[in-house]
């Protein structure tokens, strides 16, 4: 390996060696905006030296393996926070719209519809005869009713909407540990052609990216270049090219849909990623809403009512039910009171407003009126259990939205370590384009040089 020819065939493995190495530089200046994009070095060996008489000799270089820079378990840190984050998101876009339907400011609130009923039970008291202020009592309790009703069907909604999203959500899972598993069929195959995989592990890391968005995740890497996944209880999700799909289950006894793998429900397991989210908001942050609105409901039609059997109409027969009763399906329970909530009066003159059969008397029209500061609704008055209502939800809403902005904070910082770490830099992949260049030129100058000599040496014993 020590004669002119052996040189030149160390140049020559030299020339090779460089020039690949400058397409791995090339490949990462033309992906250098390329989202999700890990940088690749190439990585060098020197061959293994050869005996030339008694001295070993070197037989140049060669590009062994081209390698992306990415650090795993930053990638898993990033994929727990992403799936804090993303389930965050979807809990807080569920609740804001919980959170509509009793903004006071907005208009959209019940306040002034129980101010509204209240007043115009006030104002009655002033002439309990009069037909006018009697509708306008009616007309108060109508929209009371109805304001109460239509709010109720509004949560159902969101929540059937959420319920819908669940689906759908499940499906898009699916999906993606779909691609996964056939990610790491294609990683394991590469591999083991002795090529670089690493587009497809950039490919992977971007679908992984997005699973923890869905739902949380736990990332185990194999050193055959596959990665198993599985929800951080446990359940399996991808296991080598093996994907495992979940399922969802109509409950009949909540009406929504359940979350199973293997046949095993694991609805209440789900830890992270917009799937939590959802279920939170459909299974907690909406009942908690809904139950509260069939109490304010249960609480005003029943003291209501109670007050209005105490006093006489003006025909003087005795007060009936001024909204429609309700009959709780299970006992102890005011669920499906606010939907049902209605006006059962037909007519102005059905007011009990007379606490004594006289046509004029007050007596009962005050005692509703003073309703409004009476304790109805679990020790609290109807005003100030439905503030509560709203507070608890705003308070729910803007704790949740606190804690999107710590996590966003934590996951910027992340994100930033990944990309100094496997992110492209223009400037040392110029300084590398220019290190190979010269390497490059230099080998080259030996293939010249080489050729020069040979043909001296072959010059000299050629016969003139």
């Amino acid at each position: 390996m020590s004669s002119l020819f052996g040189t030149m065939g160390v140049a020559l493995q030299s020339l090779l060696a460089q020039q690949g190495a400058m397409a791995v530089v090339a490949n990462n200046i033309a992906n250098a905006n390329t989202p999700g994009y890990s940088r690749e070095i190439p990585v060098l060996e020197e061959n293994p030296p050869t005996l030339s008489g008694n001295t070993m000799v070197g037989t140049g270089v060669r590009m062994s393996s081209v390698e992306s820079v990415r650090d795993n378990i930053l990638s898993l840190r990033i994929q727990q926070e992403t799936s804090q984050q993303s389930s965050l998101n979807s809990y807080v876009n569920s609740m804001d719209q919980v959170q509509s339907l009793f903004n006071e400011t907005q208009g959209g609130g019940l306040q002034s519809y129980l101010s509204g009923f209240f007043n115009s039970l006030q104002s009655l008291t002033t002439d309990a005869t009069s037909s006018p202020l009697r509708q306008a009592v009616m007309t108060a309790g109508q929209d009371l009713a109805g304001a109460i009703s239509q709010r109720s069907q509004n949560l159902s909604t969101i929540q059937q909407g959420l319920d819908q999203s669940v689906v759908q959500t499940v499906q898009q899972v699916n999906q993606l540990t779909s691609q996964v598993a056939n990610l790491n069929q294609q990683i394991q195959t590469v591999s083991n052609s002795g090529d670089s995989p690493g587009s497809l592990e950039d490919r992977r890391d971007e679908v992984l990216a997005n699973l923890s968005n869905l739902v949380d995740t736990a990332v185990i890497y194999a050193n055959n270049g596959t990665v198993t996944v599985t929800t951080s209880s446990g359940t399996m999700l991808v296991s080598g090219n093996q994907s495992d799909a979940l399922t969802t289950q109509l409950a009949s006894a909540t009406g929504t849909h359940s979350v199973l793998a293997q046949g095993s429900d694991i609805t209440s397991s789900i830890a992270g990623g917009q799937l939590q989210g959802l279920i939170n908001a459909r299974d907690h942050g909406i009942p908690s809403a809904h139950s509260a609105l069939d109490n304010l409901a249960a609480g005003l039609t029943s003291a209501v009512n109670k007050q209005q059997s105490k006093g006489y109409d003006l025909a003087g027969a005795s007060g009936t039910d001024f909204f429609t009763a309700f009959t709780p399906s299970t006992a102890g329970s005011n669920a499906g009171a606010a939907v049902e909530m209605s006006l059962a009066l037909t007519s102005p003159s059905q007011i009990a407003a007379s606490s004594n059969r006289i046509q004029g008397d007050n007596g009962n029209a005050t005692a509703l009126a003073n309703l409004q500061n009476e304790p109805l609704v679990s020790g609290q008055t109807a005003g100030d259990y439905y503030s509560n209502l709203f507070d608890q939800v705003a308070n729910t809403v803007s704790n949740s939205k606190s804690e999107q902005e710590a996590i966003g904070l934590v996951l910027q910082q992340l994100t930033t370590q990944q990309s100094s770490l496997s992110g492209v830099s223009l400037d040392e992949e110029a300084a590398n384009l220019v290190l190979y260049q010269r390497a490059y030129e230099a080998a080259a100058r030996v293939i010249s040089t080489v050729d020069a000599l040979t043909s001296t040496t072959i010059n000299m014993f050629t016969p003139s």
